[in-house]
């Protein structure tokens, strides 16, 4: 583990190197770059895809789309919460936080450099130091596929204080306003065959699902960003099926995600949820809730494709066709 200016010299002089050429598809580069204001940014590229960390603020993703083309995940650093912890700014992109929410623990800053660590051309390992006032210490380390879309996201959370804590891995992501959200229903079964229910949708309590920015259909929830509405809207759902998607365009963003039977989740069982306020919207998947004991952690992975050129339609006939076949290529072997 390293801070940014202890970058041994050969990994300088290959990060040189690398800013001469952009990587052919499938070659796998990384490079420091200045990116979202901020000098101390690492660029992982296999000439398909690139994902943008920063080491200023976070740990944060800041960026993540093909070569040359929009960042799917949005760049809001105007915006801000102050709180008795001082101020918070969500800066966009992927963060981790620990679930339950809670004021102000949930927002405690973020907004000073952390520590990293470089694994070869293909992971970085970005490390919050320990929270001063909650006591708990946040990584996230991201590995990018050497062809193709693929970046895995591995979450930690570790309990530093002194007693032991309830609490979850909660991974949020900041989407391009202008998209919708698309979770999966669970596989329609008749009354005549199964009787027990199939998993909780929870509503908060500015949840209203008369919304026209809602469609609710019996294969998908959908959520839409309007920009003209300020009101929120958030739901959570237990997601068996273990993906969700976010639409932009004709571009289609997936996010995988394990579920496991049995286990505590936070918000009423939920371990995938979506937000939205004007153009902002959030896609947010959740591990269980761990039991942590002084020093212990808790993990959570997720598991991102990008896929263009989708035309999904209106309804949902044509939104399952268009996306189911990506879907199923997103699935482990």
């Amino acid at each position: 583990m390293h801070v940014r200016t202890a970058l041994p010299i050969m990994f300088l002089a290959l990060l040189g190197s690398s800013t001469l050429s952009k990587p052919a598809r499938g070659e796998l580069k990384m490079e420091k770059v200045a990116y979202f204001n901020q000098p101390n940014c690492y660029k992982l590229s296999n000439g398909t895809v690139e994902v943008i960390v920063t080491t200023d603020i976070g740990p944060r993703i800041i960026r993540y789309g093909f070569v040359g083309d929009t960042n799917v995940f949005a760049e809001v650093p105007e915006l801000k919460v102050s709180t008795e912890l001082g101020e918070w700014k969500p800066w966009g992109g992927h963060r981790l936080w620990a679930a339950p929410e809670a004021m102000p623990r949930s927002y405690s800053p973020d907004n000073s450099p952390i520590e990293f660590k470089l694994e070869g051309k293909d992971m970085i390992h970005l490390i919050q130091p320990v929270e001063p006032k909650t006591g708990i210490q946040k990584e996230i380390t991201v590995t990018l596929a050497g062809q193709g879309t693929a970046v895995t996201v591995h979450h930690k959370l570790t309990n530093r204080t002194l007693w032991a804590i309830d609490v979850a891995p909660w991974a949020l992501t900041i989407m391009k306003g202008g998209g919708t959200t698309i979770l999966p229903q669970e596989p329609y079964r008749s009354h005549d065959d199964y009787v027990l229910p199939a998993r909780p949708l929870v509503l908060w309590h500015y949840t209203d699902l008369s919304d026209p920015r809602w469609t609710i259909g019996k294969k998908f929830i959908r959520l839409k960003t309007e920009a003209a509405r300020k009101e929120p809207q958030k739901i959570g759902i237990t997601n068996k099926q273990g993906w969700s998607v976010y639409a932009l365009d004709q571009t289609l963003f997936v996010k995988r995600f394990a579920y496991q039977e049995g286990a505590h989740y936070p918000d009423y069982g939920s371990n995938n949820e979506t937000y939205t306020s004007e153009s902002f919207m959030e896609i947010e998947t959740l591990a269980p809730l761990h039991h942590l004991e002084p020093g212990q952690s808790a993990e959570h992975l997720e598991r991102w494709s990008l896929f263009k050129n989708v035309n999904m339609g209106a309804s949902e006939t044509s939104l399952e066709e268009a996306i189911s076949p990506l879907i199923k290529r997103t699935a482990q072997p």
